[in-house]
């Protein structure tokens, strides 16, 4: 069974999806973790994420794995999970998942990752392309301002100081790339049930999901 959860960045669809998970049982596979990872692989490297081809060379030569419960993050063998969290990555990281080479190469991981197991898999185009006949779809949103202010607690717990008016314009500036791109552009399944997480916890936002996937599944089984 898989189940889709896509939204953009600061929606609370991360945290959403690990809790969604560890109550179903399931593998839960941060596909944005594994962008973010490729991007860390072009910057280690010292290529310029403008380099288009330079960038997809690059990403066709990496490995990325999870463990067990899909909360540790490697690359190439080594343990990215805090690394890939940094400003430089997040600065990058649009600009490089929107590459057709990347995105292919990252599709294909994910689908071998999740593929075979029960999974809650977490993204932008989860629903429409990775997997686009998902059990369960869930598009996530929120305004931009709460957004912001959950990203500021995020990086504070990663030492980074920052501005919610900054993380604001920075929200805004991946929006619109990772809804203009030409290839896998963030945007809803139309079979996709939106929730909006703006006045919710994370433990409503779970339970929520969790409750819908039950309810579905005990009906299609009676």
């Amino acid at each position: 069974m898989i189940v889709a959860i896509d939204g953009p960045a600061g929606s609370g669809k991360s945290t959403t999806a690990k809790g969604v998970a560890e109550k179903l049982g399931f593998l839960y596979l941060d596909t944005g973790a594994m962008y973010r990872a490729a991007t860390a692989a072009v910057l280690a490297a010292s290529i310029d994420s403008d380099d288009e081809l330079a960038v997809s060379d690059c990403v066709e030569t990496i490995e990325i794995d999870f463990d067990e419960t899909g909360r540790l993050i490697f690359l190439n063998g080594e343990d990215v999970s805090q690394t890939i969290r940094g400003q430089e990555v997040t600065q990058n990281v649009s600009t490089v998942s929107a590459y057709p080479q990347v995105r292919k190469r990252m599709v294909s991981m994910q689908r071998g990752i999740a593929g075979h197991r029960d999974s809650v898999v977490e993204g932008r185009d989860i629903g429409t392309v990775v997997f686009p006949n998902a059990d369960f779809k869930f598009f996530i949103v929120a305004s931009i301002e709460e957004r912001a202010e959950r990203r500021q607690k995020d990086l504070a717990g990663l030492g980074v100081d920052q501005t919610v008016i900054d993380i604001v314009e920075d929200l805004k500036r991946r929006d619109a790339l990772d809804s203009s791109r030409d290839v896998s552009p963030l945007t809803k399944s139309e079979d996709a049930l939106e929730v909006d997480t703006t006045s919710m916890n994370i433990k409503q936002q779970i339970d929520l999901i969790v409750r819908h996937v039950r309810d579905r599944s005990a009906r299609k089984e009676t």
